[in-house]
């Protein structure tokens, strides 16, 4: 008998995914989901009033937590389609802020003993946790702010505002998660144009939004070390300097370029002149809540809120933009430059030179989506450029701000701001993972030769 030989087997390989293509596959999954349930008749009162694309646009601007609506978001949807926004909201804030500060741990597996120690020290012990309880933590600090958000603006709109209880509740919920997880949707069909001049429902509402976007991570240090500011980060100290410095400077800006406009504060009290100034600053790194008519704004402050769209809020957040710490650190690179220095030094540490190109990239990268989209809004409209631009900003900064001209673009242009609300949330964040984690050292190096600058 001749002999018979075994074959061997090959394990099949498994498909495995790198982080960035996990990232982007789990948000398109919860878009899709979020897309079949607001198509449902169930979440629209009426069959003809919301379309296929309707749904597609505000599931995209919901699981993105951008704020920007095609429809009236308090007529159009049902209470179970109105559900529906706030638990993708939650989703998706939830999410990003899980899913950048897992980041973080990732990374530190992949140092050598000392790097890793190094990194622990630095991150105040967030690498070392494992996953489930990173999420517990996000969950709780989440639900925490929220519940007390919720509290304050029910008690205020049933008192004050003579709704129901149950309206009230709802009401409150509904503005507290949009507002933590900067979402910019209102269950209002003016969104907060009626509480325009009411500090217990705004500033809530901005301080909520403020939180969100400072990041889990710079929440949960200041918790932990909130009296003890020598052993802060630098992304803490970056992010909370900058934030408060935005916000500072934002509010000035809009209340004197705003200050004598009738169709927006001009016929208010100083006092609520400044507080509209200030709620818009900060609804502008990225929650997308307005109290005035956007619309109805100077060119000026269009420009002024373009700039803080485009850069957002912090890290690790449910904000959206190039964040604040980006920002940062191509204005230290600008700054050491200028001086003649050779590193860059921040709050006392020495910037990592990886750092540099990543800040870089992501900023070119981000101003060529912002452009070219702006490109194709005006091709396919006939709208001036200054609108479209602060429409294309918003879009990818996921801040939910418009001038008013959201429904009125063709499929095509909405088609366009719903790529950049997904490229707005998902590609600085999978941008930023895949350039960190694909750093290699090369074997060799090659000849220096500077062009001339300039």
């Amino acid at each position: 008998m001749p002999h018979s030989r075994a074959r061997s087997v090959r394990p099949r390989k498994r498909l495995q995914l790198s982080p960035p293509q996990a990232v982007v596959l789990g948000f398109l999954g919860a878009i899709l989901a979020a897309t079949g349930l607001l198509a449902m008749p169930f979440s629209h009162p009426d069959d003809d009033s919301v379309t296929i694309l309707d749904a597609a646009f505000t599931a995209v601007s919901a699981v993105s937590v951008t704020g920007h609506v095609v429809v009236d978001t308090a007529t159009a949807w049902s209470f179970v389609g109105q559900l529906v926004i706030v638990f993708f909201i939650q989703l998706g804030g939830l999410g990003i802020m899980l899913v950048a500060s897992l980041i973080g741990l990732a990374l530190a597996r992949r140092y050598s003993l000392r790097g890793r120690a190094l990194t622990g020290a630095e991150n105040q012990g967030v690498t070392t946790g494992d996953a489930a309880r990173l999420a517990k933590g996000i969950l709780a600090t989440s639900l925490a702010i929220e519940g007390v958000v919720a509290l304050i603006l029910t008690v205020r709109l049933a008192s004050q505002y003579g709704e129901s209880l149950g309206d009230a509740i709802w009401h409150g919920v509904f503005l507290a998660v949009s507002s933590f997880n900067n979402a910019g949707f209102a269950p209002y069909s003016d969104n907060m144009i009626g509480f325009a001049t009411d500090p217990v429902i705004v500033l809530p509402m901005a301080f909520a939004t403020i939180l969100g976007g400072l990041g889990f991570p710079v929440l949960r240090q200041l918790r932990k070390e909130f009296r003890r500011p020598l052993h802060w980060t630098m992304n803490t100290n970056i992010v909370l300097a900058m934030t408060g410095l935005l916000l500072v400077l934002g509010t000035a800006y809009i209340a004197v370029l705003e200050w004598s406009n009738p169709a927006t504060i001009g016929g208010m009290t100083p006092s609520e002149r400044v507080l509209v100034a200030f709620f818009h600053s900060v609804q502008a790194r990225t929650s997308g809540f307005n109290s005035v008519d956007i619309g109805q704004m100077t060119s000026e402050t269009w420009l002024g809120l373009d700039v803080l769209m485009f850069i957002g809020g912090g890290p690790a957040g449910t904000a959206g933009g190039i964040k604040v710490t980006t920002f940062a650190v191509l204005l230290f690179i600008i700054l050491t430059e200028l001086r003649g220095q050779q590193a860059v030094n921040i709050f006392g540490k020495r910037l990592s030179r990886a750092v540099h190109r990543e800040a870089i990239t992501i900023a070119l990268l981000s101003l060529a989506a912002v452009m070219s989209a702006t490109v194709v809004l005006m091709l396919v409209s006939d709208l001036e450029l200054d609108v479209l631009l602060f429409e294309a900003i918003s879009a990818f900064g996921t801040v939910g701000l418009s001038t008013g001209i959201t429904a009125d673009l063709p499929p095509a242009g909405q088609i366009v701001l719903m790529v950049l609300m997904f490229l707005g949330r998902l590609g600085p964040l999978t941008l930023g993972t895949a350039l960190v984690l694909r750093q290699r050292a090369l074997l060799y190096e090659l000849p220096k030769e500077r062009p001339v600058i300039g």
